[in-house]
């Protein structure tokens, strides 16, 4: 038995729970813990993903709520015994696996990128040193094994699943842990595709120069009708805002063609987007670490080489 972590996102399941799911379903029943408001058209789509049951979570409010949901799955799991709970990289996600690891006493894997079940071990796979190498690790230890998987690291298929079983099952009084609660929402507006969904991307590095000169980034990109992205430099030195980086602390995308504009080629940032279909590296510097993962590779100045191929658009 395999339960899913899945949040709610603008009326209807995170994309990285659907990836899950697929996944799921592969290695057993699985079963859909459900963060959210109750919508018949979510449950709809979950059991459409592989999930046979449906514990819809209840009560959060506005309250942060992590700490009332890693006690209310604890409970759960203590009473149904899952072989296997994952839970997507998310910042809730996170939150509530960390503190469900302390809560069941079991170890947590965090950032795997695949997931097996063999002779009652949780098999977890890991990419390190900008995925150039993996490494496995089992949990051995008495059920259920959490692991925290990183998005895109599988396809979200549905699989034609009929409608789950769903109950419901209310957040317990966590006192002052659940204490905090949230006072204001905001949702960043952005032009274009979305980051994450995008089949383009077009991300700009410190080979730029300046944060002005990120609009490079932003006229290829609409030409292209691309996502626009950004390493982790440019975005600590404030050029960009976090939403836009592409990397281990950020975004993993999987795009059918990325551009790296003045990418010198990181591990941290390799991570992030090394598996896109087709990548397109722009550096002046003909060693950068960037050339090693790209399928073409332009040596020169991005201030020359952009606008060019912005005009030949």
């Amino acid at each position: 038995m395999v339960w899913v972590f899945v949040q709610e996102a603008n009326g209807a399941a995170d994309p990285v729970a659907l990836e899950l799911l697929t996944k799921a379903r592969t290695l057993g029943s699985v079963t859909a813990l459900y963060l959210g408001e109750a919508n018949d058209s979510v449950f709809a789509q979950l059991g459409d993903y592989g999930a046979a049951n449906v514990i819809h979570l209840t009560g959060a409010g506005n309250s942060l709520p992590a700490a009332a949901t890693a006690s209310a799955i604890a409970a759960l799991a203590t009473e149904h015994n899952p072989a296997l709970i994952l839970f997507g990289s998310t910042y809730i996600g996170r939150d509530v696996a960390g503190r469900l690891s302390v809560r069941l006493d079991r170890p947590v894997v965090s950032n795997a990128v695949d997931v097996a079940l063999e002779d009652g071990s949780a098999l977890i796979t890991n990419e390190i040193f900008g995925g150039t190498k993996i490494i496995k690790t089992a949990i051995t230890a008495s059920s259920p094994a959490l692991v925290i998987a990183r998005p895109k690291a599988f396809a979200a298929e549905p699989g034609g699943g009929g409608a789950p079983h769903v109950t419901e099952t209310g957040l317990p009084d966590v006192g002052h842990a659940g204490s905090a609660t949230i006072t204001d929402r905001h949702t960043e507006t952005a032009s274009g595709p979305k980051l994450e969904e995008a089949e383009i991307v077009v991300s700009g590095g410190r080979g730029l120069g300046s944060a002005e000169k990120y609009e490079l980034v932003e006229s290829l990109a609409a030409k292209l009708r691309a996502a626009t992205g950004a390493t982790r430099a440019i975005v600590d030195a404030g050029w960009v805002p976090y939403a836009k980086q592409v990397g281990q602390t950020g975004k993993t995308v999987k795009p059918k063609i990325y551009i790296a504009c003045g990418i010198s080629g990181a591990m941290q940032h390799l991570v992030g987007m090394k598996d896109s279909d087709t990548i397109i590296a722009i550096n002046k510097d003909p060693e950068a670490p960037i050339f090693d993962v790209a399928d073409l590779g332009i040596v020169g100045d991005v201030h020359n080489v952009v606008p060019k191929l912005i005009e030949a658009l």
